[in-house]
């Protein structure tokens, strides 16, 4: 569901003046015989064409969930315990960083998890992953 029209409404040099539509997106999961319905809203700059705005909401979520994944599956995320100062956030930039080498790491046709342990038992494969920084 999208409604258009609204930018036109907002002052012309807000950040906002772009705003042209907001859309609803209704998630249903079903997990273990338990259903939950999520509704989301989100602004768009998008006039109102419901399918390309689905189509951008299906793709950005299909980035995000997967590399949320490997973020917590390969690197275990969920598990760390730091949570003083800024170490929170620098370890996850050093993290999205390690995802980004090892995914452009193409030689070796293996998935993050096992790049990452190859990476730590052989200095030379660790080199050749950082120098595609």
């Amino acid at each position: 569901m999208m409604l258009s029209g609204i930018g036109s409404r907002l002052n012309p040099d807000s950040v906002w003046s772009s705003f042209n539509s907001v859309g609803m997106v209704e998630s249903v999961r079903s997990l273990n015989g338990e259903t939950t319905v999520e509704t989301r809203y989100f602004i768009s700059s998008l006039e109102s064409n419901v399918e390309q705005f689905a189509n951008s909401i299906r793709s950005h979520w299909g980035v995000e969930n997967s590399l949320h994944w490997i973020l917590d599956v390969a690197l275990r995320e969920d598990d760390c315990r730091i949570r003083k100062d800024n170490a929170p956030q620098n370890f996850a930039i050093l993290r999205h960083i390690a995802v980004n080498l090892l995914t452009q790491e193409k030689r070796r046709k293996r998935g993050i998890k096992n790049k990452q342990f190859l990476a730590a038992m052989d200095n030379k494969y660790l080199l050749s992953i950082l120098a595609l920084a």
